[in-house]
């Protein structure tokens, strides 16, 4: 057997050890944050991942800086257990389970450190559950939640001191659950691999309020994952189930200029790109060599790199899949709600009603 730390706490799912995830190799268990100044000028990301069924715990801290984007990755291997929340320099601290927790960057070789807090503005969102088949094989199972907040503190991006006050707002999530990670199997589904994914998420702070909608959508344009959520600071949660959105494209791009959302009962949602866009490899998603859950070895690995603007824009694939950050207005009830939020976008193959057509055509 194998007894971690997690096993003197309340939390088994299973009669086993919590080291013991269940029988899915792609189990997996991850935070994510993201914070920006009131400008928009300075933006920063967070992540941490374990595969109890791989063995691997790996971590992410990236700056947006004076047009800049600076990444710091790292990886280890777990030994099963899932109360270390560490991974070399980068660390997180549980203060107020839902509520409060504290991201430290300690100094490294590389340009950032930082100790920044996250207080929630409300509790959490419970996403619908995210369940995808391809043919007869699982493709992702999970849940996630989501959480608007403040952030205090501060970072050093490239030798300069930032401090995080009032006004820095963002996101976190949680979610966990089964979907691909680490190295490919080997032997994909008699179907193929899944060559259309249409993922788009909108996390939105508003001066009392929070809002948040997402949809997972197939090629037809049908959603196989959608939700709209308004929720006032500690109030009641608003669900809109019925929401529909409409796009506007940058010219040959994949990226969009301006999204309307009706979520019904006379309330719409607009949303601008007006500042930086963050590559989301840099927390490792779709990256080559430092995708979620590869191991890189009985060695603590961590890496730097850096994407300046141009590295990010459309056509690099290492910045196919973004947060772009917006100016967001919400007609609620008559009255009009002007703020700040994160358009993140991954569109992969067809969209019907967004007149996407190939695999990563440019839109009409």
């Amino acid at each position: 057997m194998m007894l971690t730390k997690g096993d003197d706490y309340p939390l088994h799912q299973t009669s086993e050890p919590v080291a013991f995830a269940g029988t899915d190799r792609n189990f997996y268990d991850r935070y994510f944050f993201n914070g920006y100044s009131p400008d928009g000028s300075v933006f920063f990301a967070a992540a941490m991942g374990f595969y109890p069924q791989l063995g691997i715990v790996d971590a992410s801290f990236c700056v947006i800086a004076d047009g800049v984007q600076h990444n710091l990755r790292a990886s280890r291997r777990s030994g099963g257990e899932r109360l270390n929340l560490s991974v070399g320099p980068i660390a997180f601290d549980i203060d107020l389970p839902l509520e409060i927790v504290t991201l430290r960057i300690a100094p490294n070789d590389g340009p950032l450190a930082g100790e920044l807090r996250f207080t929630g503005r409300h509790f959490p969102i419970e996403e619908p559950r995210f369940i995808r088949r391809n043919g007869t094989r699982l493709f992702m199972d999970y849940t996630r939640m989501t959480q608007n907040g403040r952030w205090s503190g501060w970072l050093s991006a490239g030798g300069r001191r930032i401090e995080v006050a009032d006004g820095w707002s963002g996101t976190r999530d949680r979610s966990w659950g089964i979907r691909p990670v680490g190295a490919s199997e080997p032997q994909p589904p008699p179907e193929g691999n899944f060559s259309q994914f249409f993922w788009l998420w909108t996390p939105c702070n508003f001066a009392e309020r929070s809002l948040f909608f997402h949809s997972n959508d197939d090629g037809a344009g049908q959603p196989w994952n959608r939700r709209a959520v308004v929720v006032g600071d500690g109030g009641a949660e608003r669900h809109f189930d019925a929401a529909t959105f409409d796009i506007e494209w940058q010219a040959r791009s994949r990226r969009i200029a301006k999204m309307t959302a009706d979520l019904g009962g006379g309330r719409t949602l607009t949303l601008t790109p007006a500042g930086p866009v963050f590559a989301m490899s840099g927390l490792g998603y779709t990256h080559p060599a430092w995708a979620h859950g590869l191991d890189h070895g009985p060695e603590l690995a961590v890496a730097h790199d850096s994407l300046s603007e141009a590295d990010r824009g459309w056509g690099n694939p290492l910045a196919m899949h973004i947060q772009a950050l917006v100016t967001a207005e919400l007609i609620d009830g008559g009255s009009v709600h002007r703020g700040t939020g994160m358009l993140e976008q991954l569109f992969v193959g067809p969209h019907d009603p967004t007149g996407l057509t190939g695999l990563m055509d440019p839109a009409p």
